[in-house]
């Protein structure tokens, strides 16, 4: 339920207009959305339904004909889930009805006032359910206005009002300084749009989470579209994630730890498919079902193998699975919530090791041999990518710091197993400096701008500032191929893993001084996969966060990359159910607090930069 209010001293009229975008039958011309891009048939759309006769009221829904669903499980090979699952997207039916006090019918699309008044209140009762009948969803639809009509507008108000307050007090970073200011309005805003649209049955879109804005691409497309379409990109979707654990918004990770649970049944199924052993994986595409989008997996199969994925960017990406597990694992160490690990960490970890221990073979000195595999989508084939390694390496480790009781005997087992068989993560030397190669063998180099071999800094902190051989660390960031600060790229993330302030702070000043001139909020982030672009905004977030705070081996760091000319007031949450909070000022700390007080002893300050 939405409740928009509107007052004045003078009595005013006020209108109250429905537009929608859906009024025809829509067919894609050219390139459809992507996922169903190069599809057999042209992506159809049908339009929005407006009920006439409505006293009172505008009521609207649009009704799913058509999925794609069952369509996505049969084409990779599925069938017998199709059959099995029920379709998320099948006649789900999404809209609402809106009414209001002094408010009237001027015809199905516009309430107006029927006499001026001073305050008027306005309803919006949205409802999305599935059922092949829409006088159903109407019945419903009554059912919850009725029962949202008996509260107390008031009394909403004041939990509105909790809800955000308890919201803005766990956690907070306030920057003063040269350069200063927009990044703290640019922190703040970024977690609003979070807090927005973070609290859903699904996880957030990277691509324009859910304040979508219409289309710019062309007459081919209407305001549904979003460039990199329906899918959700673990690469991506990540970025939003990883920014969460600091501001202690654990709640809203929830989302994105459902989706890879509830579709970790199709994830095995196609393994045990597409390469006849046990375990699971998720490709780096996905629709929240789990199966890949069409386009990725290819429409046209004749003379494929099973397995063989046409998207060559996505093809041996296995990456994806071992961060997800590495997020569940760090939301696991801050939490402390033991259901959490027995019913989402443990499940994950027991497929996901699986599949990398049945998938790939052994060399002759029984270490696993990573490959097909990739360097992200910027090194297109590869032998034994450090990502990949960095990941097994990362996991493995935190999984085996967990005592008995929680993980047992035999997983400890097969994981200590599995641990010793890992290869080395591959190095080389470069201007005399030891640091992380982005594999072992090179074979193909792809077309994007990623650093691959700095995913041992973040996400997986092997090499970060807290740790043995951070230097490698150091020296891999400061020979990086590819720099950058926009959208997706992390550098200010890795800046600030390494300890630079200077290069951290210089990132995300940039970062957040990034403005669309045709946008007007200003953390509606230039348009790099769709606006706002969620990465662009959550990379600054994470990077600012980590500028102050980082943790490690029941250590907590307090500002290992933090400008000593930056004043800031703080609280941040760190592993064990733990926030710190405090005020650096003219450089000096003039306080700090960490709660419980039995932390204060694992705290670590450092001088800032």
């Amino acid at each position: 339920m939405v409740l928009v209010e509107a007052a004045c001293d003078e009595p005013f009229d006020l209108r109250v207009s429905l537009e929608v975008w859906r009024t025809h039958e829509f067919r894609s011309s050219g390139d459809n959305p992507y996922g169903l891009h190069a599809s057999p048939e042209p992506c159809t759309e049908s339009p929005d339904t407006i009920l006439d006769n409505q006293p009172d009221r505008v009521v609207w829904y649009h009704h799913n004909q058509s999925s794609i669903c069952d369509y996505s499980l049969r084409q990779q090979g599925l069938a017998d889930l199709a059959e099995q699952m029920s379709d998320p997207l099948l006649h789900r039916i999404f809209g609402c009805a809106v009414e209001g006090s002094g408010l009237e019918s001027l015809d199905n699309c516009t309430l107006a006032s029927k006499n001026p008044q001073k305050r008027y209140l306005v309803s919006v009762y949205p409802l999305t359910w599935q059922t092949p009948e829409p006088k159903e969803w109407l019945a419903r639809l009554d059912a919850d206005i009725a029962r949202f009509k008996s509260l107390d507008s008031d009394e909403l108000y004041r939990e509105h009002c909790a809800w955000w307050a308890a919201f803005w007090s766990r956690s907070y970073i306030f920057v003063d300084g040269e350069e200063a200011e927009n990044v703290t309005a640019s922190y703040q805003l970024q977690r609003f749009i979070n807090a927005c649209s973070g609290r859903g049955r699904y996880p957030i879109k990277f691509n324009g989470s859910i304040l979508n804005v219409d289309s710019k691409e062309g007459p081919s497309f209407n305001a549904d579209y979003r460039r990199w379409g329906e899918p959700y990109w673990e690469q991506n979707t990540r970025l939003i994630y990883w920014a969460m654990l600091a501001s202690g918004d654990f709640d809203m990770m929830l989302p994105l730890f459902r989706m890879y649970s509830e579709a970790l049944e199709v994830a095995k199924a196609r393994t045990r498919y597409f390469y006849e052993h046990d375990g699971a994986y998720f490709p780096e595409t996905i629709y929240f079902w789990g199966a890949y989008p069409c386009k990725d997996y290819g429409w046209n199969r004749e003379g494929l193998e099973k397995s063989w994925i046409v998207n060559r960017y996505t093809r041996w990406m296995w990456n994806g699975n071992t961060e997800v597990l590495a997020m569940a694992l760090d939301y696991f160490a801050h939490t402390q919530d033991k259901a959490f690990l027995s019913d989402t960490v443990l499940p994950l970890a027991d497929e996901f090791l699986e599949f990398f221990d049945k998938h790939f073979a052994r060399d002759e000195n029984e270490r696993m041999r990573i490959e097909p595999a990739q360097g992200l989508e910027t090194y297109w084939s590869v032998i034994n990518p450090s990502c990949e390694i960095a990941g097994l390496m990362w996991v493995l480790e935190q999984l085996l710091a967990l005592p008995d009781e929680l993980i047992g005997s035999a997983r400890r087992a097969k994981w200590t197993r599995l641990q010793s068989e890992l290869p080395p993560l591959p190095m080389e030397e470069r201007s005399g400096t030891k640091t992380i190669s982005v594999a072992e063998k090179i074979l193909e180099v792809g077309r994007n701008v990623e650093n691959p071999e700095l995913y041992a800094v973040f996400p997986y902190r092997l090499f970060a500032l807290a740790r043995p051989g951070a230097e490698i660390g150091r020296a891999t960031f400061a020979a990086r191929k590819h720099d950058g600060c926009t959208f997706w790229q992390q550098n200010d993330i890795w800046a600030a893993y390494v300890g630079s302030a200077q290069e951290a702070r210089d990132h995300i000043v940039q970062r957040f001084n990034e403005r669309d001139p045709d946008i007007r909020f200003p953390a509606f982030w230039p348009a790099g996969d769709w606006v706002p672009d969620q990465d662009h905004g959550c990379i600054g977030m994470i990077a600012l966060q980590r500028m102050l705070l980082q943790a490690d081996g029941g250590r907590i760091f307090l500002f290992p990359a933090w400008p000593k000319d930056w004043d800031v007031t703080f609280k941040l949450h760190a592993p064990e159910n733990t926030t710190v909070e405090g005020v650096f000022r003219n450089g000096k700390l003039e306080s700090v607090k960490v709660t419980p007080e039995s932390r204060a002893k694992d705290l670590v300050i450092m001088e800032p930069q």
